[in-house]
């Protein structure tokens, strides 16, 4: 068992076992340094996990956690009412609300740390938040499990950014700053950071021996322009932040890209009755909104002597395969008295951005007449990542 920094336990970020199970939104404004040498943190994993048993099993209602406000609450809302799982909150100040279309089910808003945070307590079984909170609060606890890694939102990554300018104009490596020999016990690499578990935990692995991290609320921005550290360990989006700083990222930087995933506590869905069953629910409209929308349905008229020389041609153009091969269909119609089959319809799924592409190669082999509408849903016969939950729940 590692030996923990009593500086670290003061920060608010390095949660100890009580503050895990603290319904508190409290959180003073701390800065505290510590060195990498000593960095090692209480996991969510050191928990008792008898104690989480039992709020698992005491409760009935199934809880998600949501993002309490932000892009990523907005966000978050947006896709469930693409999945026709709308949250109905009858009071915008009320912290609980409900999917009428999931019985026995809550919905709770909450700060993204506490909802990884509540998830090991086993107060909530779900929750939508991003990659780098699930890994930062998470700290590799098992009881975590992704139900659902690429929600196709919140994109960011979390990198390590220095100045442009100064003894750091001509550092454009990771390799190249470990080795700078102005690192030393006395004067030690000084990074600014909120992620007080994964940027100690990257730098150590990558060979930087003298570092002194400082926690600090608002902009990290500004702390290397201000004199109070060398260099951040953030949230990159665009970059225009940085840029607008005059810091850059530099080669082997990146801890982690992350966006919004689905994550549930390993514990609720293993022991609490239902919220297997919700999960498959809840992921399977998931996954079938999400691969529809990059996708078009495509139909066109085409003339020819049979629906296999129609296909033959249409499979000769590589975007025109559509998801598993484009179905062909007579078209009928009357000619001197007679039904007769001229034409065949084609209809394929094809992506958006191949759409034009397309729509040229099915004119060069004889479409006419061609419609272009909206996907929303496709469903699988079983969603891939429902196989891996099971694989991983060891069902």
């Amino acid at each position: 068992m590692p030996v923990v920094n009593p500086l670290f336990l003061q920060c608010p970020l390095a949660a100890s076992p009580s503050s895990l199970f603290s319904h508190s939104s409290y959180s003073p404004r701390v800065s505290v340094k510590f060195s990498i040498s000593c960095c090692a943190v209480a996991s969510p994993a050191a928990v008792s996990s008898g104690i989480a048993d039992n709020r698992v099993l005491e409760r009935r209602e199934i809880r998600l956690g949501l993002p309490s406000k932000g892009r990523m609450a907005t966000d978050t809302l947006d896709l469930l009412k693409d999945c026709q799982l709308s949250v109905r909150q009858v009071n915008p100040r009320q912290y609980v609300a409900e999917i009428p279309q999931l019985s026995n089910f809550e919905v709770w808003f909450q700060r993204p740390k506490d909802i990884v945070r509540k998830l090991v307590s086993g107060d909530l079984d779900l929750g939508i938040v991003g990659l780098d909170i699930v890994s930062e609060y998470g700290q590799g606890n098992e009881d975590l499990i992704l139900v659902h890694d690429a929600l196709d939102f919140g994109d960011c990554h979390l990198s390590l950014a220095i100045p442009k300018y100064g003894i750091f104009e001509n550092i454009n490596s990771l390799r190249e700053l470990a080795q700078m020999p102005q690192w030393t016990p006395e004067k030690p690499l000084r990074v600014a950071t909120g992620f007080t578990y994964l940027a100690p935990k990257f730098l150590k692995e990558n060979g930087l021996k003298h570092v002194t991290f400082s926690t600090a609320d608002g902009a990290l921005e500004a702390a290397p322009a201000m004199g109070i550290a060398d260099a951040i360990v953030d949230l990159v989006s665009s970059g225009t932040t940085l840029r607008e700083n005059n810091l850059k990222e530099i080669e082997g930087g990146v801890i982690l890209e992350s966006q919004a995933v689905l994550v549930a506590s390993r514990k609720s869905l293993t022991q609490m009755k239902g919220v297997l069953d919700i999960t498959h629910e809840i992921l399977e409209r998931l996954e079938a909104h999400l691969r529809a929308a990059g996708q078009l349905t495509v139909t066109a008229n085409m003339r020819g002597t049979s629906a296999e020389e129609v296909a033959e041609r249409v499979l000769s153009q590589t975007s025109l395969s559509g998801l598993q091969g484009p179905t062909v269909s007579p078209v009928f119609c009357k000619r001197d008295g007679r039904v007769a089959a001229d034409y065949y319809a084609i209809v394929i799924c094809v992506p958006k951005k191949m759409l034009y592409k397309s729509v040229q190669q099915l004119r060069a082999i004889g479409g006419s007449g061609v419609l272009v509408s909206p996907l929303t849903y496709i469903f699988d016969e079983e969603p891939p990542r429902w196989r891996e939950l099971l694989s991983k729940l060891g069902m």
